[in-house]
């Protein structure tokens, strides 16, 4: 890459030599935003701690709680466009470098991130980005000195922003160990096609419980090869919308919506939700004619499915459990394993999980879900079905388990999911008869962003 004219990173050149501590007064007006963002970004990518927990309103960051609502909005923008160009980010700052950071410069790296994230994705003022984050590095004492260079490297990224953005755009912008697992599992283009769509945020789409074209001309949506319902791009917030306080739908990703309708009618069947909360598979099993019984670890999580089906009118018995552990008294009919996993299928939404997760964790959450679905298999009558799914693009946790558990359990057997079964989805049916949905699937025009989140589920039956 040319170098020419670029601020060569000079330690000397940008410390402040002996002054006092800086005293800047009040804080700017939307510091605090960019210092929680900051702190935030800084515990993901580090520490590896998830991001939803930290924005939540009651038990998030503190730093993220002490502010309004217009500055937590402006948080999570940040937030979810560094996340999600992160590679790119990076790349860009090091062109204008003419040497690496220095070692240990973690807290100026967030500082530069979360500046050049607001320049170069965000339509935030290009001097607002600029100005607070030199104040932040002034702030800073770890920082304080190289205050010069982050004011220098952000004004040219203002200054270069078209050419900056050009040039980085071919970085592929999922972290490399996660993309070469990518390329082994689907092949260089696909994975690139992945790691593409990831830059744009998720779709609404809603599960509905009956008429899907009425509600999708009334929620100004379009019927998806689901039976769900996408919503065009609209301001204001859900529970405002047309029928959710009447209990007529509930928000579910397209691909979220698959694994319940393959057992077909339930009519009259005993079905078990394993890890059920927060309900909306349990909602679709309820539909469908099934006597449910919802088992959860965690008591809240089963609190927060009681009061959506409440919402939704439905009715169903909880039991919190481990479902590792879990003996009914009489076996069920069908079963329902949607296994936690790493959820790397859902990045579009969830932009930090490339960042909080590590081959060791996808090895170790696929022996989780490996003895949770032999387990699941021991919950239901001979000729009983259990439908196994995941919100995971990695085949570890989803076609290799299932193969080995297939190998070595003599009473399953695969049920073959039909491609003709699934008009617009076929190309989602693996030869074997899974469904494996990948991001950039499911295209849509008329305005409608396309997509959907990455599945594996497969349908298995005990045969004695």
């Amino acid at each position: 890459m040319n170098t020419n004219n670029k601020k060569p990173f000079n330690k000397d050149r940008s410390q402040s030599g002996n002054r006092p501590p800086h005293d800047s007064g009040p804080a700017k007006p939307g510091f605090a935003a960019r210092a929680a963002a900051t702190k935030i970004l800084a515990a993901v990518i580090d520490r590896r701690t998830p991001l939803d927990g930290m924005l939540d309103a009651e038990g998030g960051n503190p730093a993220y709680k002490a502010l309004g609502e217009s500055d937590r909005a402006l948080v999570r923008a940040i937030l979810n466009s560094a996340l999600r160009h992160l590679p790119r980010i990076d790349a860009a700052i090091a062109s204008l470098l003419d040497s690496p950071l220095p070692e240990g410069a973690r807290a100026l790296h967030h500082v530069l991130v979360v500046g050049a994230a607001q320049m170069l994705y965000l339509d935030v003022p290009d001097h607002s980005a600029v100005d607070i984050a030199v104040e932040q590095a002034n702030q800073d004492p770890r920082n304080r000195r190289f205050a010069k260079l982050v004011n220098a490297i952000l004004r040219r990224i203002g200054r270069e922003k078209q050419e900056i953005l050009t040039r980085v755009a071919n970085v592929p912008a999922m972290p490399a160990w996660f993309l070469t697992r990518l390329e082994a599992a689907y092949g260089a283009e696909a994975a690139s096609r992945i790691s593409d769509t990831q830059l744009e945020p998720a779709a609404i789409d809603v599960t509905v419980k009956s008429d899907a074209e009425g509600w999708a001309k009334r929620l100004n949506g379009v019927v998806l090869p689901t039976g769900g319902v996408r919503l065009a791009a609209f301001e204001g917030s859900i529970p405002s919308l047309d029928g959710f306080s009447e209990g007529e739908w509930w928000v579910q990703d397209a691909a979220a919506s698959i694994p319940a309708k393959l057992f077909g009618s339930l009519a009259g069947r005993n079905v078990v939700d394993l890890c059920a909360a927060p309900g909306g598979k349990t909602a679709q099993l309820i539909l469908a004619g099934g006597k449910v019984t919802a088992l959860d670890q965690s008591a809240n999580r089963l609190k927060r499915l009681s009061a959506n089906l409440a919402r939704l009118g439905l009715e169903a018995e909880t039991i919190v459990a481990d479902m590792a552990k879990f003996q009914p008294d009489d076996l069920f009919e069908a079963a329902l394993l949607d296994a936690p996993c790493s959820s790397t299928g859902t990045t579009r939404r969830h932009p930090d999980v490339l960042w909080t997760k590590r081959p060791e964790d996808i090895a170790k959450l696929a022996g989780l879900q490996e003895r949770l679905l032999r387990h699941a298999l021991t919950l239901v009558k001979p000729g009983g079905l259990v439908v196994f799914s995941n919100c995971s693009l990695d085949p570890e946790e989803g076609e290799d388990l299932v193969a080995r558990v297939l190998a070595e359990t003599d009473t399953v057997e695969r049920v073959p999911i039909k491609p003709e079964d699934w008009p617009g989805l076929e190309a989602a049916i693996s030869p074997l008869g899974a469904f494996r949905t990948t991001p950039d699937m499911l295209p849509l025009a008329g305005g409608f962003a396309s997509g959907l989140d990455g599945f594996f589920a497969v349908v298995l039956r005990r045969t004695r």
